[in-house]
């Protein structure tokens, strides 16, 4: 595997209901700050995303912001993509949202799945259908932060129990329930 110099975080547009969730991306922002790899996510502004995004910067890291056009006065609030004081970082902006998960694949080297809803889920799981594919052999880590992800792991067992993930040896996203550990658990996979 090539040495990881970014991770593509798919997390929440809104804030979760657990202080918890926030703070897991503020100091996953701050681990991969310290171990300079650049952060790839989908460039929002507000939630989990804005929370990660500002961590890694006040902690002197890089990030790119990835997003399409639709979603830049949504997802950024009112600082659009001109945002002078790099507040969030680099942004690349697509012209939709398969160009955009094409985009952040291609610039990163492992995936973390903070807490978020339907588009985090699509998102991490289509990593894991090209995980099974044999597209890629990048980590894909689940930070089951409270437990967050027990649902999908359990979903994830029934299905491989049921016969229908035909190449489990590809399939096997890592669950960290520490976002403290979670750099290094990329790094020692």
């Amino acid at each position: 595997m090539a040495e990881i110099s970014s991770i593509c975080v798919y997390c929440g547009s809104q804030p979760g209901n657990h202080p918890a969730f926030r703070e897991a991306a503020r100091i996953l922002g701050r681990t991969m700050a310290e171990r300079d790899i650049c952060l790839v996510y989908g460039g929002g502004g507000m939630g989990i995303m804005g929370e990660i995004s500002r961590s890694v910067i006040e902690h002197g890291g890089k990030v790119t912001g990835v997003i399409p056009e639709f979603l830049i006065s949504k997802e950024r609030g009112t600082m659009g993509c001109d945002d002078d004081d790099g507040e969030l970082g680099e942004v690349v902006v697509t012209r939709d949202m398969h160009e955009r998960k094409t985009r952040m694949f291609e610039l990163s080297q492992a995936f973390v799945a903070l807490p978020g809803g339907i588009g985090t889920l699509e998102e991490v799981v289509e990593m894991l259908t090209w995980a099974q594919l044999g597209r890629h052999d990048y980590p894909v880590v689940f930070a089951n932060i409270e437990g967050f992800w027990d649902p999908l792991i359990d979903l994830l067992s029934h299905m491989a129990e049921a016969g229908f993930i035909h190449t489990s040896q590809r399939l096997k996203p890592m669950v960290v329930r520490d976002p403290a550990n979670i750099v290094e658990e990329i790094l020692n996979a």
